[in-house]
């Protein structure tokens, strides 16, 4: 699943893979807050996941968005 939200991070955000990292958050990232909403609707797209805009701003690092995802995915 990192290396899907990896790979959509790279190809739809212009993200440098270089920055690329668990332990990276959305600001270090450079993603502003249209790119949060749009990261949310993407992760419904590909995991069937519903994240709010909210939820990725308050989990912050791709390893604790990921969790998110993963759990929301479980009770799917």
């Amino acid at each position: 699943m990192y290396e899907k939200l990896s790979e959509i991070l790279v190809s739809r955000f212009h993200v440098d893979p270089a920055d690329l990292d668990p332990t990276a958050t959305l600001e270090t990232l450079e993603l502003d807050s249209l790119d949060v909403v749009e990261l949310g609707l993407v992760l419904e797209k590909e995991f069937g996941a519903r994240v709010t805009d909210d939820e990725l701003v308050e989990a912050q690092r791709l390893d604790a968005i990921l969790a998110l995802v993963e759990r929301r995915v479980a009770r799917v």
